[in-house]
């Protein structure tokens, strides 16, 4: 019989849930298609209930980490199930958790929805930067997944994660693949970037970069030859590179613009909409490609002037979110009032959604003015 706690996760995967959330003195909650659901049918659980089923999970030592420390975050598997990234935590006294479920199947490409040509652009570099971008719960680990999935099924490449947890399992196809998980094979991303070239790595993942020495390392990396993919709570392009550069003290920004102007390949900046049928979820996308253009922009620092290139580089296969959005509500697979919550400029939004149908309005003669 599947322990408490298990059952939960196995019956928040039949609900199609992508996390389930427990709290003291509350019943359980899923996430469906980015919705909070409480399962009142449960009955409400008490804090010592949370914590029975939590530490059923755990082992002696992970549960002495947390109670030292008041922060848990590890993986477990429910064999034929899913895998599930976890995060234990206190709140007001009680435990906390929440549990996000990663399939097993690596998905591809195609699979998350990125375009086909731009994923294998960026996933072929031989070298270079590449930054997958949104915020939290937006789908950043699946699409890293899926451009570490082609490397692997392409490329006689040795490739090495650097992750908090193992979210997805890469086996060697074409590839070689050594996944590290902070806490249990390394104490940290910077300690793990600090000897990873000494590895003989050809790909390089980062799963988070959280702080300035880590994103000096990445792109360090990235200039030495390596090809590195790391993760970033930004919302779109522009952002990205202004968050980097402001993390490093004014004496080292224009080290960083130079470095960045000639390693960075491109941003990938992601959100999730609900779809417009009501069952699943989409990702919407920004991209932007570092062309000649773009790297003199951020060399020079007017990253202000780079959501103009990425508009007017629809040729090279860049496009803004709202671009994204308005094709997706066109085509109706999201609903406009869902677009529009999700939309980074809205009147951008409603002039790329609407401009052609007032354009035509406006040079329409009226009939009666015609006569």
């Amino acid at each position: 019989m599947p322990k408490a706690l298990e059952q939960l996760m196995i019956d928040m995967v039949k609900a199609r849930g992508s996390d389930l959330l427990l709290h003291a003195h509350s019943a359980p909650w899923f996430r469906v298609d980015g919705e909070l659901i409480e399962q009142k049918e449960r009955g409400v659980l008490e804090p010592d209930a949370v914590r029975q089923m939590c530490y059923e999970i755990l082992t002696d030592r992970q549960i002495k980490t947390f109670e030292e420390e008041m922060e848990l975050d590890t993986a477990h598997i429910i064999e034929g199930v899913s895998r599930f990234r976890v995060n234990m935590f206190r709140q007001r006294g009680s435990m906390g958790a929440a549990f996000r479920c990663i399939p097993f199947e690596v998905p591809t490409i195609e699979q998350v929805g990125l375009p086909v040509k731009i994923g294998h652009y960026f996933a072929e570099r031989p070298r270079g930067f590449v930054l997958v971008t949104g915020p939290t719960g937006c789908g950043k680990s699946t699409t890293l997944a899926a451009l570490v999935n082609h490397v692997n099924a392409t490329s006689p490449n040795h490739i090495m994660t650097i992750e908090d947890p193992i979210e997805y399992i890469h086996e060697d196809k074409v590839a070689l693949v050594n996944q590290r998980e902070l806490g249990v094979d390394t104490y940290s991303f910077q300690a793990a970037l600090k000897h990873v070239l000494r590895q003989d790595p050809d790909v390089i993942l980062v799963g988070e970069m959280r702080d300035l020495e880590t994103m000096q390392l990445a792109i360090t990396a990235a200039e030495t030859g390596h090809l590195v993919f790391a993760t970033l709570h930004t919302t779109n392009a522009v952002q990205t590179v202004d968050r980097i550069i402001d993390v490093f003290p004014p004496y080292q920004q224009q080290q960083v613009r130079m470095q960045l102007s000639v390693n960075l390949v491109g941003v990938i900046s992601q959100t999730l909409l609900r779809r417009a049928e009501g069952k699943g979820r989409i990702a919407a996308w920004e991209i932007m490609l570092c062309i000649w253009s773009i790297r003199n922009l951020i060399r020079e620092a007017k990253s202000y002037q780079i959501q103009g290139s990425i508009q007017t580089g629809i040729k090279h296969g860049m496009m803004t979110l709202d671009m994204c959005l308005a094709n997706y509500v066109k085509r109706g697979v999201v609903t406009e009032e869902d677009a529009l919550l999700k939309s980074s400029d809205p009147e951008e939004f409603k002039r790329l959604l609407h401009g052609d149908e007032e354009e035509g309005a406006a040079s329409t003669p009226n009939r009666k003015q015609g006569r």
